[in-house]
């Protein structure tokens, strides 16, 4: 018997599934599904990212929902468009055999106009980032006063951004006989008080330890003088022909030197940030995903929501300055069971700062030596 169907999934939900190559549930799917399923409990899940979180609250939810009605019954909130346009896509895709599903993604950045077309033909999951969501209710063009389940995805990240106030705003659209399932890679106070405010006694599942990282990662770090770094992050770089990374700066004017940098030095790089419009974004993004880019250089806020599988390498080339934000960085490598590496370029000062991240994650950094010139040569000949 399918062990999705075991977990209580009909057969049109698991044929889809099969198809796009889910062969047995995750840790998280396997666990919360069930929960899931009842439709009676708030529920709080700590999993990092790529675990197969998406399908742990959309499978359940296409089981729940009243699909022979058009109004909104679930609303799904996360921190970032790409978030949200992977949400919907996924669900889509697990609906593929399920008659009159409709799904709308609700995000900054594309025309408002279209999204509210797609509300008035009748919706029943709604996956929004909050900052739009506030404006289409502000405009009256959407009716929550059905919605049974709300799903907060991604609550550190919300929270993080600046989102709490928006979110409490959104939160009192919706009935208060409603089940919430918040989802989290980590457990700070705020993520805490949003569960203590919504929720009613929520079951808690913790997949893997709380604030701690994926096991499947190698953290590797090298101690390099300020005015080396480029150069010896290019040799890190050439040693690992096969390379397939993101690299975290700290800001976006160094984003875009270190970009600038590599592509002038030959690298298929491109880079990530604020300044960007959506358009130039999804650009960047369609070339990085297809591959034609080797090297995506970041900002963490710019990164957030990023989903892309076969992750080689996290390159720190700053460390962050908030140390949760290393294990959002370093989930981008080693999703669905994979493995990956995350590295750091550090000066002897930022050693503590490399002990402090060692306790948080509950794993030690292996200290690596910059490859000498004829490592480099051997490991782009064999």
């Amino acid at each position: 018997m399918n062990p999705f169907v075991e977990l209580g999934i009909r057969h049109d939900i698991v044929n889809a599934i099969t198809e796009l190559g889910f062969e047995k549930p995750t840790p998280i799917q396997e666990q919360a599904v069930p929960v899931l399923l009842t439709g009676s409990n708030d529920f709080v899940g700590l999993a990092q990212t790529g675990t197969g979180k998406t399908a742990a609250f959309g499978l359940p939810l296409l089981e729940l929902l009243d699909f022979s009605q058009k109004h909104p019954q679930a609303l799904i909130l996360c921190p970032t468009r790409e978030l949200c346009l992977q949400i919907s896509k996924d669900i889509e895709k697990f609906a593929k055999n399920i008659p009159n599903v409709h799904v709308v993604a609700v995000y900054g950045g594309a025309s408002i106009s279209d999204q509210l077309r797609q509300i008035r033909r009748g919706v029943q999951i709604v996956v929004a980032t909050p900052g739009r969501m506030l404006d289409i209710i502000g405009r009256d063009a959407i009716d929550f006063s059905h919605v049974r389940y709300v799903v907060l995805d991604e609550a550190d990240e919300m929270l993080n951004m600046g989102f709490q106030e928006d979110i409490n705003n959104i939160l009192s659209t919706t009935p208060d006989e409603k089940k919430t399932w918040l989802f989290s890679a980590t457990m700070p106070a705020e993520v805490r008080r949003i569960a203590k405010n919504y929720m009613t006694d929520p079951y808690e599942l913790t997949v893997g330890t709380k604030n701690s990282g994926n096991a499947n990662i190698e953290h590797h770090y090298y101690v390099i003088r300020a005015r080396d770094k480029y150069a010896a992050f290019k040799r890190i770089v050439d040693s690992n022909p096969e390379i397939f990374g993101i690299v975290f700066c700290r800001t976006k004017v160094e984003t875009q030197e270190i970009a600038e940098a590599l592509i002038k030095d030959g690298y298929n790089a491109d880079s990530l940030h604020g300044d960007l419009s959506q358009q130039q974004r999804d650009k960047v993004m369609k070339r990085y995903r297809e591959r034609s880019l080797q090297l995506l250089i970041a900002t963490d806020v710019a990164a957030r929501g990023i989903d892309v599988n076969d992750v080689t390498h996290v390159i720190n080339y700053s460390l962050p300055d908030e140390i949760e934000n290393y294990t959002h960085r370093s989930g981008r490598t080693a999703r669905a069971g994979k493995t990956g590496i995350s590295l750091s370029l550090v000066n002897l000062k930022e050693l503590g700062k490399i002990r402090q991240i060692e306790k948080v994650i509950g794993k030690s950094f292996i200290k690596m030596d910059v490859p000498r010139g004829e490592a480099v040569v051997e490991s782009q000949l064999f």
